[in-house]
């Protein structure tokens, strides 16, 4: 394998760890570490719990950042593949006019479904 194969395999290899750990972390904070209505819900009170330490919040910001990790995993990757990216989009889609429409309108949904919780107003009940 060349030294370019090696990197792509590491960087996958750690995407996937990464995306694991996301979905790890996920749980713990859905079925491990509950929700202050959800604990009230299953012990009849809020309980406080934690798990290594670590409480509902602060696996929220490990949670946060292996998403930022990937995100920079993801972002190495593409540039790493940048190339063959180009080319296989330009087989894909033919027409100049219909790719860079569809070029717009793919990062204008990056970028919204990136930043939509700072756009949206939540809603109290």
């Amino acid at each position: 394998m060349n030294n370019k194969s090696n990197t792509n395999f590491i960087i996958d290899a750690l995407m996937f760890l990464a995306m694991m750990a996301l979905v790890g972390t996920g749980y713990v904070r859905k079925y491990v570490l509950l929700s202050g209505m959800a604990s009230k819900a299953t012990y009849g009170y809020k309980v406080n719990m934690t798990l290594l330490g670590y409480n509902r919040d602060d696996w929220s910001i490990i949670h946060l950042y292996i998403g930022y990790f990937i995100l920079a995993l993801l972002v190495l990757h593409v540039v790493l593949h940048w190339k063959q990216i180009k080319i296989m989009y330009k087989n894909l889609i033919n027409s100049d006019s219909l790719r860079l429409f569809v070029t717009i309108i793919f990062i204008i949904l990056g970028i919204f479904l990136a930043l939509f919780p700072f756009i949206i107003a939540p809603i109290s009940l």
